[in-house]
Parts: C-alpha cells; sequence; structure tokens
C-alpha cells in the first residue's frame, strides 16, 4: 500500500484541527545552486531558505497546519528551523521525509494531514519570498469556487513555437499565458484522487496543478507575485539578498529604528608544538630550515586561527566540526586547503571577508622579513585583507621556551 491509499494513517486522528494545510516542499538538492547542501537548508540574510519560506505562512490570518518535507538526513535541522519560524503556534508543524520525486514527496505531505484538512495548499520552500498576501489570495479563492487554484504572473516576453530542428513554427498569443508559481491550492479528496490516476497512468508533471487538471478537474488563476520567483541559481540568491536588505531598510525607516548591523566578528586560536622531522609552513608559506609545528595536517596555526575566526563570526562551527582530525582525507593537508574550503563555506552562507588580523606569538621564525610575503598569500586566499604581527612572550611559557607557536586571529565578516 502506497502513501496516497491511505492518507490520513500518520495523522492523530484525534485533532481534527484547520481546515487548511501546507505542504511546503523542502527535499530537493538544489544542484544548479552550488551550494554543496540542500538549497532549503542554505543561509540567506542570516537564516535559512526554508525559515524564509516559512515565515508567511506562520503570517497568516487564519490557523493553517503546515506539513514540510526533506530529506531523511535533515528532519532535526528541520525541525529546529520550523519550531524557530513557529513559535508559539510550533503544535501546528509536523516534519516529514520526502521521497525520489516532486510527486512522491507531496505524497509524504499529504499523508500527514491532519483529518479536519480539507484544502491543500502545495508550496515550494525555493520560493522563499512570497509574500503572506499571496497564500491568503490562493486560499481565498479555493474557498469561494472550491476550484483548484495557481497563482501566476503575465507573460512579457515573446513567445516561439518552434519545431524538432528549432525553427519557428508560430508566435503563441501571451496574453493567454501564465508563468505559474506556488502556493498552489486543491481541495484535498480531489487532489488524492488526482494523484491515484496520475500513478494508475505513471503520469508526471512539472506541477501539482497539471496532475489535477489533467485528472479532469478545473483550475483558476490568481495574481502572482514578483517576489514569489524560485530561487534556483546562485544569481537567483544573491537577488533574494538584495531584496532582503532593501525589505529590511524599509522597514527600519518605518519605525524609525537604528539599522541593524551586517557586521560580524569572529575570533580564532591554535596552537602547534614543534616537531623534529619535516619542513615548516606557517602562514601559507614555507620556512626551510626552520623546524616543522606538529599536527595531522602541516600544523599552520596562522591558518588554522584564520578558519576558526572566520567560521566563528559566521555561526558555520570550527575547524574540527569542518575538517576532523580522524578523517585521512586531511592528514598532512596544507593550510591553504582549510582556508579555500571555509571561504567557500563563508560565501554559501552569504558572507565576505572585511578583514583579517592574526597575532603570531613565538620565538621563531623571525617572521618581520618575510610579513609582506605572507600577508599577500593570505589575503589571496580569504579574499580580503589580512594583517599580520609577531611578537614573543620574553622567555616566559611554552612559546618562551621554544617549545610551539601560538596564533590568535580576529575576522571582520559581511553580509553580501
Amino acid at each position: 500500500m502506497t502513501a496516497i491509499d491511505e492518507p490520513g494513517a500518520v495523522a492523530d486522528p484525534s485533532l481534527d484541527g484547520p481546515a487548511v494545510g501546507v505542504i511546503v516542499v523542502a527535499a530537493g538538492s538544489g544542484t544548479r545552486l552550488g551550494a554543496g547542501i540542500p538549497k532549503a537548508f542554505v543561509s540567506l540574510a542570516g537564516s535559512t531558505v526554508l525559515e524564509h519560506a516559512l515565515a508567511p505562512v506562520f503570517r497568516l490570518r487564519d490557523a493553517v497546519q503546515v506539513v514540510v518535507v526533506v530529506p531523511a538526513d535533515r528532519v532535526g535541522e528541520a525541525e529546529t528551523i520550523g519550531r524557530r519560524a513557529a513559535g508559539k503556534a510550533a503544535d501546528h508543524l509536523r516534519v516529514v521525509v520526502g521521497g525520489e520525486t516532486r510527486q512522491s514527496s507531496v505524497l509524504a505531505g499529504l499523508a500527514a494531514l491532519w483529518p479536519g484538512v480539507r484544502t491543500v495548499l502545495v508550496h515550494d520552500a525555493a520560493r522563499a519570498l512570497t509574500p503572506t498576501e499571496q497564500f491568503e489570495r490562493v486560499i481565498d479563492a479555493a474557498a469561494r469556487t472550491g476550484w483548484g487554484v495557481v497563482p501566476g504572473l503575465p507573460v512579457t516576453d515573446t513567445i516561439k513555437r518552434v519545431d524538432a530542428s528549432d525553427l519557428v513554427e508560430q508566435t503563441v498569443d501571451r496574453a493567454a499565458l501564465r508563468a505559474v508559481q506556488t502556493p498552489q491550492a486543491f481541495p484535498r479528496d480531489a487532489l488524492i484522487a488526482a494523484f491515484r490516476v496520475a500513478e494508475d497512468r505513471l503520469a508526471a508533471a512539472t506541477d501539482d496543478a497539471a496532475l489535477y487538471a489533467d485528472a479532469g478537474h478545473p483550475v483558476l488563476t490568481v495574481a502572482g507575485s514578483e517576489a514569489a520567483f524560485k530561487i534556483t541559481t546562485p544569481w537567483d540568491a544573491q537577488r533574494a539578498e538584495r531584496l532582503l536588505a532593501d525589505r529590511d531598510r524599509g522597514r527600519e525607516r518605518e519605525v524609525g529604528a537604528r539599522p541593524t548591523s551586517s557586521i560580524r566578528t569572529g575570533i580564532g586560536v591554535d596552537v602547534h608544538a614543534f616537531a623534529d622531522d619535516g619542513e615548516l609552513s606557517l602562514a601559507g608559506l614555507s620556512w626551510p630550515g626552520e623546524r616543522p609545528l606538529a599536527g595531522h595536517s602541516d600544523g599552520d596555526a596562522v591558518a588554522h586561527a584564520i578558519v576558526d575566526a572566520l567560521l566563528s563570526a559566521a555561526g558555520l562551527g570550527d575547524i574540527g566540526s569542518m575538517f576532523g582530525t580522524d578523517d585521512p582525507r586531511f592528514a598532512g593537508a596544507s593550510g591553504e586547503v582549510f582556508l579555500r574550503a571555509a571561504v567557500e563555506r563563508l560565501h554559501a552562507a552569504g558572507f565576505v571577508v572585511v578583514n583579517v588580523a592574526v597575532q603570531l606569538v613565538g620565538n621563531r621564525p623571525r617572521f618581520a622579513p618575510r610579513r609582506t610575503e605572507a600577508e599577500g598569500v593570505l589575503s589571496a586566499l580569504v579574499h580580503g585583507p589580512v594583517s599580520i604581527a609577531a611578537t614573543t612572550t620574553d622567555a616566559l611559557g611554552f612559546t618562551g621556551r621554544g617549545e610551539g607557536v601560538t596564533a590568535i586571529a580576529t575576522a571582520l565578516i559581511e553580509r553580501r
């Protein structure tokens, strides 16, 4: 028996709940976004795409049940994000595991709806900036007509129909065309029946309204919103960041609030003892004739401290959680490897480096003659200015005894 055969099987039969349910589909891999993680969990202006997508749902005037569909390995993270977005309404939220296809993910969401839900909205988490008004418009139209309802925008480009050889066959009248968005609303029972028909036909579609219409049900369009674009590529993510920044500035002007800074700071400290064999790697440079620093990687205390400072500033953990010392892939790895990866993670989270400052503490090597060289190498790696100062402890402590070095880094980053 598939999930569609028994859509209320996992719901609590004691809860009738609200009449409207919103299924937020967040199970996609987000390959084209290039962040290395599912797009719903990519940071956007300090919050995840998923949290931005849920915010307008929890601003609806009437209560709804919210079901978030995510990959199996993201359930815990999604529950944390969902509870933060829901606040006092967290009892209206449920997170479930999606499937390999959009249809199977929607089916998983349908199976988690409470018995009292009669109208279902299916929404893409990737349309994270969809305004609450669009949800209200779709819900109202569905209640008024009892039909399927989809938001859409008029098509402004000229559309050509072409043949298999890309020769133009005709110009399509764009007045009759709409670019469809989400959320899409359907009567629950009719949607379930439409999915059954699609299963029987082994049919697939690019959106739920197509399956619904193919089953013979009417679908009405209502006005969409330019803000409800789908975040698919890095360009889309950058556009969304800018729109969110403009929105925040507008709210600050409205209430006369002090602008919220997009600047963040972080600190990192690394300590390494000297070893006997090998060549010293420090501050992105090789130091022939100097004793090496011991470590699972190359022991570059300056590079490692910078990595921790950057990750700390962005709230992305630390070097240990990103590159475990028990991972053989990083045995002997240079500090450059860690810095490049940390900066990539920083950029994926929506931040750029403003500057980094490092204090190196130790008797050796004599750093001043190569300070400018080291600063240039590290600045290129982090895509921002790096300054390094060096000092000793006047023969005090392990650094004063020549047993190793300490590096302390501070990082200043800014949300793009």
